[in-house]
């Protein structure tokens, strides 16, 4: 592409390749999360090796969906959002190519080291040094392009959208600067900074707000981009989106003490933990019925549109993982809830129906556009994906809180003399069948992403060159 026309374009070519990674990564991420699922099922599938244990595998799903997924996914849209709305070109080809491949390094790392047995320990930040400068150098790098691309902004106003970029940037640098605080002793090994009570609290101050920021104000960025274009409607309340922002990023911040209940943690911060997190029930609704009512005048799309679908019902899950989160940050319902599967039923309800739904969507939307497409190669595709996506979720998350509650239950009952009712090999007997109907669940969601695979694959074989260059094209009133 000559000069001239690089600069009245915008980057199309990193959203591509991230929205192509993200695709890529959710497949191995979620089908690693359905064959350590069936590791529950049948323990036999630990094939006796360290490196395929559930111990390694499972923080190697978890770091595989959140930032290798999620991450690529959150970099697509965002690149594309900025650019859109700012109407400007990325301030940098060359630093934004660098967070896609330093991105991609630091996946690869993450897939060797965490088989071999090297982590921190730590809950979504098991990477070790090394790989933590780097991730550290990438996202520094990511907030520059970022940011300097809405200081060179053609617009005045700064779209909402992009706010909710900004603060999940900037908020997820602060948290992995200061939870990755520790001191090397050997190329693969160190130690936290911290100790104790302390390093637990700073661990839970970055693991949630990993889930409040990464997880929640990123996508929320999507959302409040992709709700309204896709349905063809303007924002429900702008000024509504305004006050969920600011009462979004003040109170988040404080909710991880929740994670810490009848722990070593004083019992003053948990208290304030649990109160902050029903607090942030207000907002989170807030967002979700701000997405809501923006369909107002649009509801009869959802007949004919299956990416419109998936948008709104990651903002159904957004709601009911968002009431119940708070719920089980009150102390009574947390002892019962506290290390079951209830906790994991959770999780996956905002990870598979808020995070994985609202990306896949976001993504139906994108790829045409930045590939130069009127439509994805398959709407038939979509609309199948969307049904093993939702069918699959609604049975991930309903095993799992019969199985919590079941597990709380057995584990608390006791006998008239004091001594338990049941042992933890019973309770575990008993949670069986609904990590079968837990393997199942993620084996439809799995499916449905082979599904999405294929059709971006027709996507993007059926583009070509000069349609790609056309569709990255600004406006002409707005390239000077």
């Amino acid at each position: 592409m000559s000069t001239a026309t690089s600069q009245t374009a915008y980057n199309y070519k990193v959203i591509r390749q991230f929205a192509v990674m993200t695709v890529i990564w959710g497949v191995i991420g979620m089908g690693l999360g359905v064959f350590i699922a069936a590791q529950l099922v049948w323990p036999e599938l630990n094939l006796n090796l360290p490196w395929t244990s559930f111990g390694r595998l499972r923080p190697l799903h978890t770091n595989a969906v959140i930032f290798a997924f999620g991450g690529c996914a959150l970099f697509a849209t965002s690149y594309y959002v900025v650019q859109r709305t700012c109407q400007a070109r990325l301030i940098s080809d060359s630093l934004a190519a660098f967070t896609f491949w330093g991105w991609q390094a630091v996946i690869v790392l993450a897939v060797i080291t965490l088989p071999l047995g090297y982590t921190s320990s730590k809950e979504y930040a098991e990477l070790e040094w090394p790989v933590d400068i780097l991730l550290g150098i990438v996202w520094i790098t990511y907030l520059v392009v970022f940011f300097g691309t809405i200081v060179k902004r053609k617009t005045k106003h700064i779209y909402v959208g992009n706010w909710f970029f900004g603060a999940f940037i900037v908020v997820t640098a602060m948290l992995h600067i200061v939870n990755s605080m520790e001191m090397p002793v050997t190329l693969f090994k160190s130690y936290s900074m911290y100790a104790g009570a302390t390093d637990a609290m700073i661990q839970w101050w970055y693991g949630h707000n990993a889930v409040g920021f990464f997880l929640t104000t990123g996508f929320l960025g999507m959302m409040y981009y992709f709700v309204p274009k896709q349905a063809g409607r303007p924002i429900y309340s702008y000024r509504l989106s305004i006050v969920h922002f600011w009462a979004l990023i003040t109170l988040y911040i404080w909710a991880g003490p929740h994670h810490l209940h009848y722990t070593a943690l004083p019992d003053w911060a948990q208290s304030l933990g649990m109160a902050m997190s029903l607090i942030l029930l207000a907002p989170s609704w807030g967002g979700m019925i701000n997405g809501m009512m923006s369909l107002s005048g649009a509801w009869h799309k959802l007949r004919s549109d299956p990416i419109l679908r998936f948008l709104v019902v990651s903002l159904a899950f957004y709601g009911m993982s968002t009431f119940e989160g708070p719920m089980m940050a009150i102390k009574t319902v947390n002892a019962l809830s506290h290390y079951t599967d209830w906790t994991i039923g959770h999780v996956h309800a905002g990870a598979l129906g808020w995070v994985a739904m609202i990306s896949i969507g976001s993504l139906y939307h994108l790829i045409p556009k930045v590939f130069g497409r009127q439509q994805m190669h398959s709407v038939s595709l979509i609309n199948a994906h969307f049904w093993l996506a939702t069918i699959g979720t609604v049975l991930y998350i309903a095993s799992m809180w019969v199985n919590g509650i079941t597990q709380g239950l057995m584990w608390r009952a006791v006998n008239e003399d004091g001594t338990l009712t049941y042992s933890f090999v019973e309770a575990l007997q008993a949670s069986h069948l609904g990590y079968m109907v837990r393997a199942l669940g993620g084996a439809f969601f799995v499916t449905g992403m082979l599904l999405m695979a294929y059709n971006t694959f027709r996507t993007v074989r059926a583009a070509n060159k000069a349609e790609a260059e056309a569709a990255a094209l600004i406006p002409a009133e707005v390239a000077h």
